[in-house]
């Protein structure tokens, strides 16, 4: 458990199918979804695109599922998956737009870290798209750095890798 007295945030692993869990999981995908789109997700997609999402793998011992909460509400939302012996990857990084700014993204982003060094990887990668400016800012801030890519799709334009202190 990773918490903030300053910042009053609780981050904990989750089932990624709990309530609070699913609800975090759909407002990612209608933020990320809209704004490629460049107009309001319909809740008809959200639930398209949440089908085989692959979400199942992180829980042990693939992966792990974390919630963040600011003064007991739910806020925040991230998953680590090991893909193999040396690396995990970070995906459904995700602060609601209403506690940004709060202090919330480095205890989750300390949380995701530790759990993927727990899950003994080496190096932490992750993908994500340009035009999500926000969460470019925040990976780079915490030290990590352009790469190439890992993997492919096509809601991957930018990769970044970490390498994590023992």
């Amino acid at each position: 458990m990773t918490s903030s007295a300053l910042t009053n945030w609780t981050i904990r692993p989750e089932r990624y199918d709990s309530p609070d869990a699913t609800a975090l999981r759909r407002d990612y995908y209608d933020d990320v979804a809209s704004r490629y789109w460049r107009r309001p997700a319909t809740a008809a997609e959200i639930d398209e695109g949440l089908v085989d999402d692959g979400v199942e793998l992180l829980a042990p011992p693939t992966g792990r599922f974390f919630v963040g909460r600011r003064d007991g509400e739910p806020a925040a939302c991230g998953g680590v998956l090991l893909l193999d012996a040396e690396r995990a990857e970070l995906t459904r990084v995700f602060v609601r737009h209403a506690f940004r700014g709060t202090g919330g993204s480095g205890p989750l982003m300390d949380a995701l870290e530790a759990a993927a060094a727990e899950l003994g990887a080496r190096r932490v990668v992750l993908n994500t798209r340009l035009d999500l400016v926000e969460a470019r800012a925040l990976y780079t801030r915490r030290g990590y750095r352009e790469i190439p890519a890992y993997c492919e799709g096509p809601y991957m334009e930018i990769w970044y890798g970490k390498e994590l202190t023992p």
